[in-house]
């Protein structure tokens, strides 16, 4: 009993440092050790018990809408997998994969020049992501350097920036705010569902090859996932006012590197609208864990499927 007591306020000491980095004025976390309780400690021990079973590299995907808080939980959940099950983890998002400028260049000249905003499917380098999946979960593991994109240049940083793996780790974190997204019906793509569908792609070429990406390419990267951990928000005007929130982070962290306005946010969102939306209908049922989130950006509930 005392060991579980003290290894509880280890894990709570690092949890709420952790948290407190993190914080913004005026926009503080709420319901600290309650999240961590009802929420971090079960997620956590359902990745371990999963690692346990055969002890092979596990990828858990995370996902959920922009600014739903991704990549805090994954640290979080980094912290608890080391703290209370000694497992060594490594974290890394969808967005590290992006094609360089240059790459969605050519994309924009030659399929749709929307291909030239980072973000949707078909924007990504889905087959060195897919190679980089195998190699972790393989039983002889070698060397590995994963990307890193820097968004204030709209850039994949250079090599040597790169986060290099030395050792094969127990979890893989893979986050994103499409992790896990599945193809639309061809038929329903002919609709615009917002301006950027209806002035800017009357063709459909842009919406066309979005959904033909997550039919093949992407579906087989997410085939690679164990676990898949979905962030259910509210609604799409939540991703909204979240990914605000996330600018201002970036603002703070970034050390003055270049971030976007309102209206930038604004028109930058309707690239994800579709596919966001189509999760919030698919992914309750067929997500692993699927956590709801409330107005508040609080941890509402959680359901283990």
């Amino acid at each position: 009993m005392k060991e579980k007591t003290f290894e509880f306020l280890k894990i709570k000491k690092e949890y709420l440092k952790f948290i407190k980095s993190q914080e913004l004025p005026g926009e503080r976390f709420k319901n600290k050790i309650e999240q961590l309780t009802k929420f971090y400690m079960p997620i956590s021990k359902m990745i371990y018990n999963k690692y346990r079973i055969n002890k092979n590299t596990k990828i858990i995907g995370l996902s959920g809408g922009q600014g739903s808080g991704k990549s805090t939980i994954s640290k979080i959940l980094k912290i608890l997998l080391k703290e209370r099950y000694n497992l060594e983890t490594v974290i890394f998002s969808i967005d590290d994969f992006y094609k360089t400028l240059k790459e969605r260049k050519k994309m924009s000249k030659e399929i749709d020049k929307l291909f030239i905003t980072r973000g949707v499917p078909g924007t990504h380098d889905t087959k060195f992501l897919f190679n980089c999946l195998k190699i972790l979960k393989r039983q002889k593991f070698k060397d590995l350097l994963i990307p890193k994109f820097d968004k204030s240049i709209d850039d994949r940083c250079k090599q040597k920036k790169w986060n290099k793996i030395k050792k094969k780790p127990d979890i893989v974190i893979f986050e994103g705010w499409c992790v896990g997204a599945k193809a639309d019906a061809n038929n329903s793509l002919i609709r615009p569902i917002n301006d950027l569908e209806r002035n800017r792609d009357k063709s459909l070429i842009w919406r066309r090859k979005v959904n033909y990406e997550l039919q093949n390419d992407y579906k087989s990267i997410f085939r690679l996932i164990d676990v898949l951990i979905f962030l259910k928000v509210p609604s799409f005007k939540f991703v909204y006012k979240w990914r605000l929130l996330q600018e201002k982070k970036l603002k703070k962290f970034s050390k003055g590197k270049k971030t976007m306005n309102k209206m930038q946010i604004k028109n930058f969102i309707m690239f994800y609208e579709r596919i966001t939306k189509n999760m919030l209908k698919n992914l309750p049922s067929s997500s692993d864990i699927m956590v709801t989130l409330d107005k508040k950006h609080c941890l509402k509930s959680i359901k283990f499927n």
